[in-house]
């Protein structure tokens, strides 16, 4: 674990996971208040946690904030969360099951008291699983604050949060593991897979799955790329040696997605994540309302009208975003009177540098976008937040398809214009090759390099006040001042902006593969050092995230195949629209439109039978998954037999004499 441990008040040492930062002016008897409900047992509705308060720094020069609090949690204690959250281990057998207490010593890798078992970031997941679990029973408010209403049943933890009496709630990096990491991920340059199984060790299964997909749309490109080079070479004006390559990436795109899930699938189960049911999802922190009865849990919650949601949604959300689609078209007007004006000076005199000027318009309308982008995005977090959604689960839903659609207009609009409206495909193949480059590189620095430079000047009076010069990961921090410089790091934000390149980039390649075959060249290029910069800001930049365990890529999986049948669409018009194409057909416009709905028809519907044709899940998985399934169902019977066809339930006068017993029984 970490270098030091921590004693709490009761005595016990304990290593700290996780670290609790409360405003600086919070009251006393609110503190008190937490601490005990996070240290008092289960049985009282506590969360039976290790707890104490932050030492001070190393030196007083500068104001710090006295209440941070470590947290953590005995072994024990962990095991039984392990329990609660049922987390899939592999057993003796190679199977992988759900971690069952009474059953600890069945499980692969458990020795003795089992420490060792659970990995850092599991350990971190089941203390933030208890603490954002931990409720409000008969509090009508937070202690020394009216304001912050209490209800029976309400997480404290998210109330707190959205109060703002809570700033922040963090797991702890573990030094020694994170140079390990870094250096067989970034440290050194390679041609070798990605580290998965570490990644997930260390950050979770949500991040391993992403650098396993971008791990994954690298090598998939390779075809492409290798292909695109000869195409891009040799014979860029002959459209029918290009209805060749377009096929084929059509038919690429969709069979690189059924492998994605095959792939997923296969990782996802021998991370334990496949087969775990989804826990009860909880309303979010920022969700409020009347207060009511959930009808489900019996709860009382906050209550808000679906039908006021929706008039949010529909009157006011939707009007806004075709509101910054028309602004969007109204840029891409005048990027394009840009580009008049640029052709204009360059045919009355073509020279060295009124050729170079012809590139500055997409290079400023490439800027345009990106800033236009990170605008909408604050705007659309914003909106999805004043909708006011109940589960995390729909705000995000939400969020991605508003981002998406303005993401893929903004993005993609000037190159459909030029390709069906104006018909110049030069200027298409100009313009798609600057609007691709800039942005990569735009992506590049906002991502890693310009938060790096940010946090370097933020931690500057860290580093003199502990008067050491070497690098944070070169040098032996005392466990305070770790604390204290991992709080001012940036928070992460998730994979969110992460995926979204991804499939902006997608996009790029399958969209106009016809007419630049070598987009997926550059693509490549871009995906080898976005593995560096992502792992660099990962292991560098941010506080570390807490895990999240992920079976697959979730709503993404649908925007990169909605993707790949609009490119079915893109493709064929663009091959029908060639001059080679319109010879076939010299006195008939009408025989040319149906022959291209017809061909992209035919590929759509080949498209469709090979999403049939590839499993999602391997065969041997499928068959491990069905044998887990009725080994369930036969244990099921056998205790129902025993129990004379009554539900065993634990009787209430069994004296628990130790903490083992209470975690196998408890249920």
């Amino acid at each position: 674990m970490l270098q030091e441990s921590s004693v709490d008040s009761s005595g016990s040492r304990f290593a700290p996971l996780v670290v609790l930062e409360l405003a600086s002016d919070t009251k006393e008897e609110a503190i008190a208040w937490l601490l005990s409900r996070i240290r008092d047992r289960q049985q009282n509705g506590g969360a039976e946690l290790l707890v104490e308060q932050l030492g001070p720094g190393i030196g007083l020069e500068e104001k710090e904030n006295p209440n941070m609090f470590l947290v953590g949690a005995s072994m024990q204690r962990l095991l039984c969360g392990a329990e609660d959250l049922g987390l899939f281990k592999e057993c003796t057998d190679g199977s992988m099951r759900a971690f069952t207490f009474a059953s600890k010593h069945n499980f692969k890798d458990f020795k003795g008291d089992g420490d060792g078992f659970l990995s850092m970031a599991e350990c971190q997941y089941v203390i933030k699983h208890e603490l954002d679990t931990l409720r409000a029973k008969e509090e009508t408010n937070v202690p020394g604050y009216s304001h912050a209403k209490l209800y029976p049943g309400k997480s404290i933890i998210r109330r707190l949060l959205s109060k703002g009496i809570l700033i922040q709630m963090f797991p702890l990096h573990e030094n020694e593991e994170l140079k390990r990491l870094s250096f067989s991920w970034y440290k050194k340059v390679k041609v070798s897979l990605q580290p998965l199984d570490d990644i997930r060790h260390y950050y979770g299964e949500g991040q391993a799955l992403y650098f396993g997909f971008l791990e994954y749309f690298t090598f998939a490109l390779m075809p492409m790329a290798l292909i695109g080079v000869p195409y891009y070479l040799f014979d860029w004006e002959d459209y029918d040696k290009y209805v060749v390559f377009a096929v084929f990436n059509l038919i690429w795109c969709t069979v690189i997605l059924e492998l994605w899930k095959r792939r997923s699938a296969s990782l996802a189960y021998y991370w334990g994540t496949l087969c775990r049911k989804k826990a009860f999802e909880e309303p979010r922190p920022g969700f409020h309302g009347v207060l009511g009865h959930n009808p489900v849990t019996g709860r009382a919650e906050p209550i808000y009208p679906t039908s006021k949601r929706h008039l949010r949604v529909y009157l006011v959300s939707l009007p806004f975003v075709l509101l910054c689609l028309y602004l969007s078209l109204y840029i891409m007007m005048i990027y394009f009177q840009m580009e008049g004006w640029a052709l204009s000076i360059y045919d009355e005199n073509p020279t060295f540098w009124t050729h170079i000027l012809l590139f500055i318009p997409s290079i400023i309308y490439a800027v345009v976008i990106e800033a236009m982008n990170l605008i909408y995005r604050y705007a659309a977090e914003f909106l999805t937040e004043w909708e006011n959604h109940r589960l995390e689960s729909s705000y995000q839903n939400h969020l991605v398809l508003k981002v998406l659609v303005f993401n893929f207009f903004n993005c993609f609009a000037s190159l459909f214009y030029i390709a069906f409206v104006m018909q110049d495909m030069e200027l298409l193949r100009q313009s798609l090759a600057t609007l691709l480059i800039t942005s990569q590189i735009l992506n590049q620095f906002m991502e890693a390099f310009l938060p790096y430079w940010l946090q370097r000047r933020r931690n500057k009076k860290m580093i003199r006040k502990i008067q050491k010069r070497r690098l944070y990961e070169e040098k032996e921090l005392p466990l305070v001042e770790q604390v204290r410089l991992e709080a001012d790091m940036s928070t992460y934000l998730g994979t969110f902006d992460d995926y979204l390149e991804l499939f902006l980039l997608f996009g790029y390649v399958s969209l106009f593969s016809c007419v630049f075959p070598l987009a997926a060249v550059l693509v490549v290029l871009n995906n080898i050092t976005e593995v560096y910069s992502d792992a660099f800001k990962m292991c560098r930049v941010f506080k570390r995230p807490f895990a999240d365990p992920a079976a697959n890529i979730g709503v993404w999986q649908l925007a990169f195949e909605a993707m790949s049948v609009i490119a079915v669409v893109t493709n064929c018009a663009l091959i029908g629209m060639s001059p080679q194409v319109r010879s076939y057909f010299p006195e008939s416009e009408t025989q040319l439109i149906l022959c291209t709905v017809a061909a992209e028809h035919v590929l759509l519907g080949f498209k469709f039978i090979l999403t049939f044709l590839i499993q999602d899940v391997p065969k041997h998985i499928q068959d491990k998954l069905a044998r887990l399934e009725f080994e369930s169902l036969e244990a099921l019977k056998k205790k129902r037999q025993l129990h004379g066809g009554k539900c065993w339930k634990p009787r209430s006068s069994v004296r628990l004499s130790s903490e083992e017993d209470r975690c196998a029984c408890r249920y």
